[in-house]
């Protein structure tokens, strides 16, 4: 098997695997654009990046301030993401809740899995 096919091969088994995982009672999934937002928090935390609403409110790519705003609060509702308080009450910090930190844990350990083969 050559390198080009087993990467396929590793990737094809990933996605067949997240795709179990995604069956399972966890989270509410959720749509497209709040997929991205989520890798977008979840990059940011990762960097050891404060960000807020404010923030995220200026991101062009994710579309119109009040399209970015919705799909916040429909994260939160559905338990991805919490608003905690700043220093400055008008600012909110978005982070991501323990049950999406155990969501991206298990993602991790399918890879994992899917790379041993």
């Amino acid at each position: 098997m050559n390198k080009s096919t087993r990467g396929a091969d590793v990737y094809l088994r990933f996605l067949q695997l997240s795709q179990a995982i995604r069956g399972l009672p966890t989270l509410p999934p959720l749509d497209p654009l709040e997929e991205r937002i989520l890798s977008w928090i979840a990059r940011s935390g990762r960097e050891g990046e404060r960000l807020s609403v404010r923030d995220m409110l200026a991101k062009d790519e994710f579309g119109a301030p009040a399209t970015i705003h919705s799909r916040l609060k429909s994260m939160r509702s559905k338990g991805w993401i919490t608003l905690a308080d700043t220093e400055d009450a008008r600012r909110k910090q978005i982070e991501l809740t323990q049950d999406a930190l155990d969501h991206f844990a298990r993602l991790s350990r399918i890879m994992v899995k899917a790379a041993q083969g």
